[in-house]
């Protein structure tokens, strides 16, 4: 019987990329039958880019220039991720919306990390979104989900896990991210190994 080939990751980050450092040490290990073979960041001084070095993947940074628009950008991003011959594109802390013009070149291959539960607190500030609703007694519990992204909508797409982190009465919201940022290793690392284990699109 032929093994199948690992799988073939590009992940974009715009920070500190540790769900990017719980990718990388989920396939070394070999818990994720795949191998990350680029990270790109819109950002040069991200330390995303920093951890893809020390572990000996390329780090590329691709700032979008002022006179660039979005759609030029993300076309010409798009390019440079496909020419990594990439089996998924997985979005771990990458903070822009990326449009059409980089979503088509991947149909069904674009997986994004979003640190609330489905059809809550779509965008930025997710997080801290939560713990302000909590504290005014709408909610008891936030979460994390990894979805695709098939379009522009935001943090919309087909989810592909998901799990709910409960509010504590003594949280900060330190301590809550704290265990956001728990979970969200956990996740990504659990739906990317089903991902890779899988037909290369869902």
């Amino acid at each position: 019987m032929n093994a199948q080939p690992p799988a073939r990751l590009v992940v974009l980050v715009s920070g500190h990329g540790s769900n990017l450092q719980a990718l990388l040490d989920a396939c070394q290990s070999g818990a994720i039958p795949a191998r990350i073979v680029a990270v790109f960041s819109n950002r040069p001084d991200a330390y995303g880019l920093e951890r893809a070095r020390q572990a000996g993947i390329p780090a590329i940074a691709v700032p979008k220039p002022r006179d660039l628009d979005r759609s030029e950008y993300d076309a010409a991003l798009s390019g440079q991720v496909e020419a990594c011959q990439p089996d998924w594109v997985i979005l771990a802390g990458w903070m822009r919306i990326l449009s059409n013009s980089f979503l088509e070149r991947f149909p069904g291959r674009v997986v994004n990390l979003h640190p609330a539960l489905p059809g809550a607190f779509p965008g930025t500030h997710a997080i801290q979104r939560a713990f302000e609703a909590f504290q005014q007694g709408a909610i008891q519990a936030t979460g994390v989900m990894v979805h695709l992204v098939p379009d522009e909508g935001v943090d919309n797409g087909p989810v592909l896990g998901q799990e709910e982190v409960l509010i504590l009465p003594e949280d900060t919201l330190e301590t809550l991210e704290e265990r956001i940022h728990a979970c969200e290793h956990r996740l990504l690392v659990d739906v990317v190994r089903r991902l890779a284990s899988s037909d290369r699109a869902v």
